[in-house]
């Protein structure tokens, strides 16, 4: 109860503090606002326009990122950001959209740091939160390749109102005594994905 408590008073104070996210070539790819009823959540992975594929409502806290058209690109219902770091099919040690579906979200979650590192060095960062979606919450995933290293960790979990499991996490990456941090909250879809709600810095 004291986790699901602390993880929805931060969702909630994101929400209320947060309004304004990614934007693309200037226009805002996904805004909106995250409602708060009781001890839950409400509405997490509301969507925006018509249609079958619609961008998901991504609340960022922090400063406006600003995502070039090509760093953009949508599997099936998910959209995929990478406005930092090597630009790559997959997640982490799946090479291939359709094994890393699940997981392929996660890349809203985003550092500029990420431009420092190699392809293998961001796989390995992105095999962490993999691994973090299962480890036990406070359990840290360490990660290290080639000079650079960091780490994802699980903080906190709850459930939203429509029942969905929801965790959020904490990254941190360091390459060339340079390092940053960034968080995110997500939910799992029942087709067993994950859907970004929540990104910022601490």
């Amino acid at each position: 109860m004291k986790k699901l408590s602390q993880l929805i008073v931060t969702v909630a104070c994101v929400g209320l503090l947060g309004g304004v996210s990614m934007i693309n070539q200037g226009k805002a790819h996904a805004s909106g606002k995250q409602e708060y009823k009781g001890n839950q959540f409400h509405g997490p992975g509301k969507y925006r326009g018509r249609g079958a594929h619609r961008a998901p409502y991504v609340i960022h806290r922090g400063p406006t990122i600003v995502i070039p058209e090509r760093r953009v690109r949508r599997y099936h219902n998910t959209y995929i950001y990478r406005p930092h770091g090597r630009w790559y099919p997959g997640y982490g040690r799946y090479y291939r959209d359709d094994d890393a579906y699940a997981w392929l979200a996660f890349t809203a979650i985003t550092l500029k740091v990420l431009d420092n590192l190699n392809e293998d060095q961001q796989r390995k960062h992105e095999e962490a939160q993999i691994r973090a979606t299962m480890a036990p919450i406070g359990e840290t995933i360490v990660w290290n390749e080639g000079g650079a290293s960091g780490s994802v960790t699980p903080t906190r979990d709850g459930t939203s109102t429509t029942g969905r499991y929801c965790r959020e996490f904490q990254h941190e990456v360091t390459v060339a005594n340079r390092r940053e941090q960034a968080y995110g909250v997500a939910c799992r879809q029942p087709d067993g994905s994950w859907e970004i709600v929540t990104t910022g810095t601490p």
